[in-house]
């Protein structure tokens, strides 16, 4: 007997690039949705392909609410009901009960699973000479200026001195 699940889904997967997660946390209340779309002009230029968009909340006794992706913030825009329906179902309860324990009580986030569309011929090229990703990570923007502003005041230091 063959595998027909890995038959049907073997070409697409092994065609496709790195995939990643975010947890996007947003001030308390409900995000707007004017960011939307700078991140509909990734999908748009098949930069990224989204997997699962999901709305959260963490609320202020710690549990954790799953929002309708319509209205959020209830301001008559559209807001993130565009992603109504974006599922694969990577994301589970307790990747939300996860997500959750980095927000704080009040704040809602989007947790995103997407594909990086653009490292996909790396990826593929690497794949089939045998490489394979054997770790990852992500540097957060605060963390780097963190660490340049310390290595220009190091520098600044040494040269004062």
């Amino acid at each position: 007997m063959t595998d027909d699940r890995r038959e049907t889904g073997a070409v697409e997967l092994e065609e496709m690039g790195p995939v990643d997660y975010l947890v996007i946390e947003f001030p308390a209340g409900y995000p707007t949705g004017e960011n939307l779309p700078l991140l509909l002009d990734l999908v748009d230029r098949g930069l990224i392909r989204i997997f699962d968009l999901v709305l959260v909340k963490r609320e202020y006794d710690g549990s954790m609410t799953l929002l309708a992706l319509a209205d959020a913030d209830g301001d008559g825009e559209w807001d993130y009901s565009v992603f109504e329906g974006v599922s694969t179902g990577l994301i589970g309860q307790d990747d939300v009960d996860e997500a959750g324990q980095a927000l704080e009580p009040g704040h809602s986030a989007v947790l995103l699973v997407y594909e990086n569309r653009w490292a996909a011929p790396l990826a593929v090229a690497l794949r089939r000479s045998g490489a394979q990703m054997v770790a990852g990570g992500r540097i957060p923007v605060q963390a780097l200026l963190a660490s340049l502003d310390a290595t220009e005041s190091g520098a600044t230091a040494a040269t004062a001195g």
